[in-house]
């Protein structure tokens, strides 16, 4: 039989790419992993790795034991729901990834109902973009990730990754200053208008900028993106203060008045789809429904201002 744990290493190569990636997200020294796989290869009887310039790939063979190990460790994955089930009280703990704005207006409000429902359930929050956050969750680095889809622009989904809507989320072309002629222009003259002014952006690689420079070009030019950064919040206090246009989503008001000029984007791109991601054998693990839980609340509470 092979061993359990090197057949984890194999995976963990596969999904960050090279031996000192595994090794640092597991404190090994990439020495021990390396060590741990050459044991693995005389286990199976054939080469798992083949070199490729100064990296390593996985051969045929080991993308078949990996394709094994992740149904292992998914039917792992479901045992250890099975007994947090059977326990009485919720422990452990549970990490979650969350883009901005969803971290700042949703999390903290969900973290209230776990406090009081869950006081031994410990919750770990990191903010990390979906682009990022997806892939470490199906690497196991997080428990459940609150992601965002643009428009148009849909990401993949994994067959073991399974999501769950939690709101859609308004988007705003927010001006630099009001607009001269009382906000009478339609959505996309409104969008022309703006193909001269600094335009504030998320880094390019990004969803949202991918979404963001379509919709300028359909307008009919290209934005000068002078500001890059994924802190919406940045955004959001350039347009105040008159040094860029920006789209911004309606979680970054946290309820607040805008403070902003803001007109309406055209048709079939006034929202973005906020959701929550979870492997599918961690889809039933009371700690993650509990997180489920407490963010559809976050939201309930949100839509009826009382958050």
């Amino acid at each position: 039989m092979f061993d359990l744990h090197r057949l984890r290493l194999l995976r963990e190569l596969k999904h960050r790419g090279t031996l000192a990636a595994v090794a640092a997200a597991l404190s090994y020294v990439p020495s021990s992993v390396s060590q741990q796989l050459s044991q693995l290869e005389a286990e199976v009887g054939v080469p798992l790795l083949e070199p490729v310039g100064r990296r390593v790939r996985l051969t045929e063979q080991a993308e078949i034991l990996v394709a094994h190990t992740e149904a292992v460790l998914e039917h792992l994955e479901c045992a250890e729901a099975e007994i947090a089930t059977s326990l009485a009280d919720l422990t452990g703990t549970v990490r979650i990834a969350s883009f901005q704005t969803a971290a700042l207006a949703l999390v903290p409000a969900a973290l209230d109902v776990l406090r009081e429902l869950h006081p031994h359930l410990r919750v770990h929050v990191t903010h990390m973009e979906p682009e990022q956050a997806l892939p470490a969750l199906h690497a196991r680095d997080f428990d459940l990730v609150i992601a965002e889809e643009y428009p148009g622009n849909p990401g993949p989904r994994p067959a073991a990754v399974e999501e769950e809507d939690l709101l859609d989320d308004p988007l705003h072309l927010a001006l630099p200053k009001p607009p001269d002629d009382g906000g009478t222009e339609s959505p996309m003259a409104a969008l022309r208008s703006l193909a001269d002014p600094p335009w504030a952006m998320e880094p390019e690689g990004t969803t949202a900028r991918h979404w963001s420079t379509a919709l300028c070009r359909n307008a009919g030019f290209e934005p000068d993106v002078r500001f890059e950064t994924t802190d919406i919040l940045l955004h959001l206090r350039l347009v105040g203060q008159q040094h860029a246009a920006a789209f911004l989503p309606g979680l970054v008001w946290s309820g607040q008045q805008p403070g902003v000029a803001l007109r309406q984007l055209p048709r079939g791109q006034r929202a973005r789809r906020v959701f929550t991601a979870v492997r599918s054998g961690r889809s039933r693990h009371p700690a993650v429904l509990a997180c489920r839980d407490a963010l559809r609340l976050a939201v309930a509470r949100r839509l009826r201002g009382t958050d």
